[in-house]
């Protein structure tokens, strides 16, 4: 059972991947190109793989996955030591990155929620309700 759950569609990557994919698609119309194949066919899986990031808490985990849920992470509560609305600099880009402040993974926007475990590590979840996360998250770090 969760207690939030919550899905960010990935709009900006639908314009950025879906224009590249039309236009790679025509040039293969028009030439038959291999090149603008492939091009379409890798455009395609990432919009795919990307096109959203879900969040789920319950009672023993925080996870996330991306699009269909190929990519997937997930983090015991018992291992997070507190969860903070935080905002990403705009150049840490989106997507799975490292960054100075731990792993981010995120689809679009600013806004994340990080997580400090009780390893050392932190991890950033991009999220476009902020507020909402960390309250879910620090609800279930009570208990």
């Amino acid at each position: 059972m969760s207690n939030y759950r919550h899905t960010q569609t990935a709009w900006f990557l639908h314009v950025a991947l879906g224009i590249p994919i039309v236009v790679t698609f025509f040039v293969l119309l028009r030439t038959g190109a291999a090149v603008a194949i492939l091009l379409s066919l890798l455009f395609a899986v990432l919009l795919v793989l990307f096109r959203s990031l879900t969040i789920e808490v319950s009672p023993d985990e925080v996870r996330l996955w991306y699009g269909p849920g190929l990519i997937r992470k997930s983090f015991a509560t018992r291992d997070i030591e507190e969860a903070e609305a935080v905002r990403n600099r705009w150049w840490y880009g989106w997507g799975i990155r490292l960054t100075p402040h731990g792993w981010l993974f995120n689809v679009q926007g600013l806004d994340a929620v990080e997580l400090r475990m009780s390893n050392g590590r932190k991890y950033r979840l991009g999220t476009d309700e902020p507020e909402r996360l960390e309250a879910a998250i620090r609800g279930v770090l009570r208990r």
